[in-house]
């Protein structure tokens, strides 16, 4: 039983993105092969910056199109249901056919219509969770960056290119050193993800009461409202593992502005100039482009940046790089969002008591 058709997600999505900038077969050459040593670079320099190891050696990122892009992330999504889809697929019977196969056909037009959206946006990610190898085993997870997404903002904000791709791939390749320098954090983050779905009733009326909601979430945006479809959807249960999974987000996604921030000013020369124009990119578009991003939840994602990366920087100038670094000891040193919000909470708990600024001698 498919909960998605994922074939005519990638159909749908692929067929509604809109075209790329238009480059020459060499500039499309030049910017693929650039990003991928840009993207080595980057790795070395967040390496030596967060002081985070790891056993695996620096690799070239996965550079991607649009349509590309749309098709790693349907893996990523398959991947991700897995478990949910197990679930409903052991209550096929309890589903009439007709209403399976309608079902799926409709959500694989939504996932696809999303996608396509998200598609000419998103500059780069660090793909968590991807499709086993031929072998079977669990695949790891893979940097990818989207060349004409890159190529398109560089040209929009009017700024150095070079310096552009690598400012970029400094806040990527800070979550591909997260992830793959701290060994628990890919599963704890499946776990909570895994947890989140599983813990939905699926019966009818609660269905169709989140639909409801889903409807008034969407009248709301539309309006000019906060409501998003995530808050709508979620069971009160949801929304416990939601935050813990929020927290962890707000983190990864601060630290990724913050490394790219600090390591900036010394191998991007154009870093200020770069980051006062972006900054306004993320703020701008059309009504309609912002009322989708609210929909979408991506409103919180920009939030998310803000907020962790704030976190990340009282905490280093309180007790120093290794001090921050025991956020990764385990789940249970992880900040809580309440803790984001007030570093001086995290600190107190993780620290015993709050220390000097340079206590550890690497402050600054």
């Amino acid at each position: 039983m498919q909960v998605i058709d994922w074939d005519l997600a990638v159909a749908t999505g692929t067929r509604l993105v809109r075209p790329g900038p238009q480059v020459s077969r060499e500039e499309a050459r030049q910017a693929v092969a650039e990003l991928r040593l840009l993207s080595r670079e980057a790795e070395g320099h967040v390496r030596d910056f967060t002081r985070i190891a790891a056993e695996t050696a620096p690799r070239p990122a996965t550079i991607v199109d649009r349509p590309g892009w749309i098709k790693a992330n349907v893996e990523g999504f398959r991947v991700v249901l897995e478990p949910l889809t197990a679930r409903m697929a052991a209550r096929r019977d309890q589903t009439p056919a007709i209403v399976s196969a309608v079902g799926s056909r409709i959500t694989g037009v939504e996932v696809g219509a999303v996608l396509a959206f998200l598609a000419s946006r998103v500059l780069g990610q660090y793909e968590l969770f991807l499709p086993p190898d031929p072998t079977g085993q669990e695949a790891a997870g893979r940097l990818t960056l989207v060349a004409p997404n890159i190529v398109h903002a560089e040209r929009e904000l009017d700024v150095h290119a070079r310096d552009f791709r690598l400012w970029v791939c400094l806040h990527e390749e800070t979550h591909r050193v997260q992830f793959t320098g701290v060994p628990w954090l890919r599963e704890h983050v499946r776990s909570q993800m895994t947890e989140f779905l599983l813990i939905s009733d699926m019966d009818l009326s609660t269905l169709l009461d989140r639909l409801r909601s889903a409807a008034d979430a969407v009248a709301d945006a539309v309006r000019g409202g906060e409501g998003n479809l995530i808050d709508a959807i979620q069971t009160p249960e949801q929304k416990e593992v939601l935050d813990r999974l929020t927290a962890v987000m707000t983190l990864v996604e601060g630290h990724g502005d913050y490394v790219m921030d600090a390591v900036g000013p010394s191998v991007v020369p154009s870093v200020a100039d770069i980051r006062a124009k972006f900054h306004r990119r993320r703020e701008g578009g059309s009504r309609l482009d912002r009322t989708v991003r609210r929909l979408l939840g991506i409103d919180l994602k920009m939030k998310q940046y803000a907020e962790g990366s704030t976190f990340v920087r009282a905490v280093v100038d309180r007790v120093g790089m290794d001090g921050f670094n025991k956020v990764w000891t385990s789940p249970q040193t992880l900040p809580t969002q309440d803790e984001i919000s007030d570093p001086e909470r995290w600190i107190a708990r993780v620290h015993g008591t709050p220390a000097l600024p340079g206590a550890d001698g690497t402050a600054g």
